[in-house]
């Protein structure tokens, strides 16, 4: 059966036609973002669901949304998206952060020139009839320096075109390194020295707890006498109430805004006052950004829904189309270890370690990782997925780490992971063969080689004559086929274990007759899911 999206506000035909050329059935109701219950009331039936900013992706719709399993949000901006309850349901939330990279570069500088020569208030001006050339005196922008907040995607656009107006620029951003910025041509400086130095401040930095607020009161004061300050960004990144009180002393010349603390932004301190430039959040709205972000979402989408990429994920590691064949059966893998310790594991985890052997290390190990999660605590969470796991393991507090290293064995790469809780450790190791089938190869320190099926039966025994004819006869007496036998142990009349593979789901009184041995510690029947 075909995936069904639905697009709830405005998308180009184009971009419905990708939906449809890609084999995803596409429900075009543009206006229904809007209609917040009819809304909940269809999400229901639907694998995506793009949107704009009109529909509001909410707590309340996202537990409607009983199918969902991605989220589009055309445009770089997802705060009418709940992450945390989309993450929490499984679901994953795309956005599209390239598609408006120019767009929104190039009205930063649109708005730092009009700030530098007042434009808006001239042509303004000019219109009612009045002739007032010597009331507009702006200055010149070669020369002068700029500091750049945020040198990602939007911000190294913007430093290159600076550069291209014989500007200097300075950069502050903590994950810019020295060889990048050097590559880009710009001075790599601490926010104090921006500060202090530049003529023009532009923003260009996502809004976190750490940025919120980046150019308060404080931080204003700390800016070159006469400076300019431009934000199309995200709203809240600087303080409009102490900007307007600055602008007001003289201190600061004036601003250029597309992006307000509360939007629609009916009204601001900024608002009205002298040399300051406001725009209604125009930064994406060209009519090659809006095109673009709405093909780039229908692509994701698409790719996500039909082969297993993903791509620009807010709340999930991106895997490429090109790498998803050859990460599916290591996924798998990974899922299907972490599954295998879940079930067998009887005590609250305290610490998870997850280790990458050989080739395995060179893969996506974040997808992987997220795998490998979601199969450990299935048993316990039935509808928990690679985009939920983590965040379940982050809320209880487990200790997580992956170590990486080169080949270290015969195999070419396996993946091993290791659990401890307050009164035990549990591992196991397994890697994918040439058919592109997961087998374990150790457990609890036990060599073996061992086919995965979806029904297998774990069993911890102490090391000593006739158990393995005893296992089979009760089995046999059971009514349950054997496909496949693994047996280990550690030394002579040390710790055991057998792996059987079976034909159908263990009964609770075969369990029962097999643990009353007294040389059997644990007997646990296993189920995967390896399509």
């Amino acid at each position: 059966m075909a995936p069904r999206v639905l697009v709830s506000d405005e998308l180009s035909e184009t971009a419905v036609q990708i939906f449809r050329d890609r084999g995803v059935e596409v429900d075009f109701q543009p206006k229904l973002g809007k209609d917040k219950e009819k809304l909940a009331e269809i999400i229901g039936n639907y694998d995506g669901l793009a949107i704009r900013s009109a529909t509001k992706a909410t707590e309340k719709l996202i537990a409607a949304a009983t199918n969902l399993k991605v989220i589009g949000r055309a445009g770089i901006g997802v705060d009418n998206v709940d992450i945390p309850a989309a993450s929490r349901r499984g679901i994953i939330v795309m956005n599209t952060p390239f598609g408006n990279s120019i767009t929104t570069a190039e009205h930063a500088i649109a708005l730092m020139f009009a700030v530098a020569r007042q434009l808006p208030a001239a042509d303004s001006s000019t219109q009612e009839g009045k002739w007032e050339k010597s009331k507009f005196m702006g200055v010149e922008i070669t020369g002068k320096t700029l500091g750049v907040i945020g040198a990602g995607n939007i911000g190294s656009i913007v430093c290159s075109r600076a550069l291209g107006l014989k500007m200097h620029v300075l950069a502050y951003d903590p994950f810019l390194s020295a060889e990048r910025a050097q590559e880009m041509g710009v001075t790599k400086v601490e926010l104090d020295e921006l500060l202090a130095k530049a003529d023009f401040i532009t923003l260009h930095v996502p809004m976190t707890d750490k940025t919120r607020g980046i150019l308060n009161a404080e931080a204003i004061a700390k800016t070159k006498p006469g400076v300019r300050i431009i934000n199309c960004a995200r709203g809240g990144l600087v303080d409009e109430a102490a900007l307007a009180a600055a602008i007001k002393s003289g201190h600061v010349a004036g601003a250029g805004f597309d992006v307000f603390e509360v939007e629609p932004a009916t009204e601001s301190p900024l608002f009205g006052l002298p040399n300051v430039v406001c725009t209604p959040h125009l930064g994406a709205s060209t009519t090659e950004a809006q095109e673009n972000v709405a093909l780039q979402v229908a692509e994701q989408m698409s790719d996500y829904l039909v082969h297993g990429a993903v791509s620009n994920a807010i709340n999930m590691p991106s895997i490429t189309a090109e790498e998803a064949p050859r990460l599916k059966p290591f996924i798998r893998l990974a899922d299907v270890l972490g599954a295998f310790v879940g079930q067998v594991t009887e005590h609250a985890i305290k610490e998870i370690e997850i280790l990458y052997d050989g080739s395995t290390a060179n893969m996506n190990t974040k997808a992987l990782t997220s795998a490998l999660l979601a199969g450990l605590i299935r048993s316990q969470v039935a509808d928990v997925n690679m985009v939920s796991a983590p965040i379940m393991i982050k809320e209880k507090g487990i200790i997580l780490s992956e170590v990486k290293r080169d080949k270290s064995g015969v195999y070419d790469g396996y993946i091993k992971l290791t659990v401890k809780t307050e009164k035990q450790v549990r591992s196991i190791a397994g890697t994918v063969f040439s058919d592109g089938k997961p087998r374990f190869i150790q457990i609890k320190g036990i060599n073996m080689d061992a086919d995965v099926g979806a029904n297998m039966i774990y069993i911890s025994n102490t090391d000593v004559p006739g158990m393995i004819g005893f296992m089979g006869t009760t089995l046999g007496e059971g009514g349950v086929n054997i496909a496949n036998f693994q047996l280990g142990r550690d030394k002579q009349g040390g710790d055991a274990i057998a792996l059987l593979y079976v034909d159908e789901p263990i009964k609770a009184e075969v369990v029962a007759k097999l643990t009353a041995n007294p040389a059997i510690r644990q007997v646990k029947p296993l189920v995967f899911n390896i399509d």
